[in-house]
């Protein structure tokens, strides 16, 4: 373990907790490694990857981080790979060959990959010595970020006959780490936290009217030109205006977020890590996995979405060691964007009541089969709530995941049919030649057909995809796939829909309030009166901080008193049929309903859904008129006139 440490890494000892982490690995257990942003948690899995005998799956929730990750790998001479949405078919299926013979020693893949059924039916011919969960607090309904996916990790382990889980994670409060941990089976001892407290960080909290944030920003940078920092916005738009405003200021600065087009962020990146630029203007889109030692700087000119999402962004600054500042320009303006991606995850009633009935009208043959995307629009709920609610449905046991497949496989011929057959003997020559004459053949690409194939051959649809993919490794065809179709069982159907929709409506509102109360939480923590580093260090269990730090702003003795959002003219005095009128006539004429309280709101506050793309609401007047007021007044404002008798969900 040490000889690997110092000849393939270059490192001459381990950084705290790294130790504890691997050993448990290579000792065969289960661990968990819950270290600050840029503690060194990726060698944790790393070194024992190449000391165990089979290969390490890594499960990633971004693409940033498993190619940042990647590029480390190979600069130190380590057989890693990903999988990803982005590669060619040919590219993945070479990752997949020299992963088959040993040659691998990493895999990388999202998450969602494992929904894949050609690639589910892959691992199962590799055998796999450890699962990685990068972070791994995905998985808990009470982490800041949760991924319904990442509920059924657990069984994919079980299924790929994976021996150990290492979970990795930054930002875990005590209840998490004993989510993560149950699901795992993962013994207390081999959960390693090493603190939360970092000594070169200066956080200051500055209390800033919106009308001067701009102002306050120029001149905090100006103080700072030339060092490396990241200044982080909410939304696509500001990080836009505020990088054309710093340069317009002399301050050289590039936007990132996830609306532009793929080339340009990495180009972006690239310039930032070389040092050719040193000043980026980002969504939370930028920074995951990136592992530049140097940044100086992080400003949050918007409040960031949670106390969790703060300490992982400021964990960006200062990975060498140096003394570090992380300023937030601090006030209530932004408090009601913040808000409203919250409420917008909540699905309506009906959506619910939408997905319920799908559900019971498939009960004859106990399948339930759908594109997430046409779900998704049939019920008005946008994808990632969607898929929550599946996951909940699963967790009370009225459906269980089969599988996933691409609906449509059609290929091309490389070589001439005849030639291809001429590649297999007896059954499988037969079979192969059941595939050629029961697909549809058009000019160029034939489209298999599974039904008569099962129909006339009893060929199952597992073992046509495998030839299919064999195929393809051999070059022999050009194989393409499209249209995720979920599979689901339907374990019960006897419930009542009714019932069950207002019950889990219910677990969205309560959500709901989680989520809002994790934004307030993170206000309070930084108008507080004590040590910011102390307190933070509290929020996630870490009773080892000092409780003065002498370096935050508190402990320069600034307590941020944070100013309220400038004064909006009263919601009473508003015209409801100039601001909804256009929206509910439009909405009247697609389905011959009045829209709800709850969609009305969306509407008017400019939260999308589903919905409001089909009816191009974007472009009717009213849209995102009331975006500055507080959600539930909107909601409260529009209850007070709509018609007697419409429902408010």
């Amino acid at each position: 373990m040490h000889n690997t440490l110092e000849q393939v890494f270059g490192y001459p000892q381990f950084r705290p907790g790294q130790e504890a982490a691997v050993s448990a690995v290579l000792a065969g257990r289960s661990a968990a490694a819950i270290f600050p942003t840029g503690s060194g948690k990726s060698l944790c899995y790393q070194l024992p990857a190449l000391l165990l005998p089979h290969l390490t799956l890594v499960v990633s929730p971004l693409l940033a981080l498993m190619q940042d990750q990647l590029a480390f790998l190979q600069r130190h001479g380590i057989a890693a790979a990903s999988i990803d949405s982005a590669q060619s078919r040919d590219d993945a299926s070479d990752v997949m060959a020299r992963a088959r013979s040993g040659e691998l020693k990493i895999l990388m893949i999202s998450v969602e990959r494992l929904k894949n059924e050609r690639f589910r039916n892959f691992l199962q011919q590799v055998p796999i010595s450890l699962l990685v969960v990068d972070e791994a607090h995905c998985i808990s309904e009470w982490g800041h970020n949760f991924r319904p996916d990442y509920l059924k990790l657990p069984d994919y382990q079980r299924q790929f006959n994976i021996p150990q889980a290492l979970l990795l994670t930054a930002t875990a409060t005590p209840k998490v780490i004993a989510d993560m941990q149950a699901r795992f089976a993962i013994a207390a001892d081999d959960v390693v936290t090493t603190g939360f407290y970092r000594a070169n960080l200066n956080l200051l909290v500055e209390p800033v009217r919106g009308q001067d944030k701009r102002r306050r920003l120029v001149q905090w940078l100006g103080e700072r030109a030339g060092q490396p920092s990241i200044v982080y916005v909410t939304l696509q738009k500001t990080a836009e205006q505020i990088a054309q405003h710093l340069s317009q200021h002399g301050l050289a600065a590039e936007a990132y977020h996830a609306g532009l087009p793929h080339d340009q962020r990495e180009a972006i990146q690239r310039r930032f890590m070389a040092g050719q630029s040193n000043c980026i203007v980002a969504t939370i889109a930028f920074g995951m996995g990136i592992d530049k030692s140097d940044i100086r700087n992080v400003v949050h000119f918007d409040l960031p979405k949670s106390i969790e999402n703060y300490s992982q962004e400021i964990g960006r600054a200062g990975r060498d060691g140096e003394p570090s500042d992380c300023l937030v320009l601090a006030n209530r303006d932004s408090l009601n964007v913040l808000e409203n991606f919250v409420y917008g995850d909540t699905p309506e009633l009906d959506g619910i009541r939408c997905v319920l009935d799908e559900l019971q009208a498939c009960a004859p043959d106990g399948q339930w089969e759908f594109l997430l995307g046409p779900l998704a629009d049939h019920s008005n709920i946008r994808q990632l709530p969607l898929k929550t609610l599946l996951v909940q449905l699963e967790l009370k046991r009225l459906i269980a995941a089969r599988y996933a497949y691409f609906a449509e496989y059609r290929f091309k011929f490389v070589l001439e049919p005849e030639a291809l057959l001429a590649r297999f003997t007896g059954e499988r020559r037969d079979f192969v030649d059941a595939i050629i004459q029961t697909s549809s053949r058009a000019r160029t690409w034939v489209t298999v057909n599974f039904d008569a194939l099962y129909l006339q051959h009893q060929a199952e649809r597992n073992r046509v995809v495998k030839a299919l993919d064999y195929c393809q490794e051999q070059g022999w065809i050009e194989l393409e796939s499209k249209q995720t179709t979920e599979v689901y069982s339907l374990l019960q159907n006897d419930f009542d829909a009714q019932a069950l929709s207002l019950e889990l409506h219910g677990y969205f509102t309560r959500h709901e309030r989680t989520e809002v109360a994790r934004i307030h939480a993170m206000l309070e923590l930084f108008a507080t009166e004590h040590c910011l580093g102390y307190r933070l260090a509290q929020y996630f269990g870490d009773n080892q901080a000092p409780q003065q730090c002498g370096h935050c702003s508190v402990c320069h003795g600034q307590v941020a008193r944070l100013p309220a959002p400038p004064e909006l003219p009263a919601l009473a005095d508003k015209d409801f049929e100039a601001l909804c009128g256009d929206f509910i006539r439009r909405h009247q004429g697609f389905n011959a309903q009045v829209p709800s309280a709850e969609r009305l709101t969306r509407f008017l506050c400019g939260i999308s859904v589903p919905l409001f793309t089909k009816l191009k609401a974007r472009a009717i007047p009213g849209f995102a008129a009331l975006e500055d007021y507080p959600y539930a007044e909107v909601r409260s404002w529009i209850e007070h006139h709509l018609p007697a008798g419409t429902s408010i969900y």
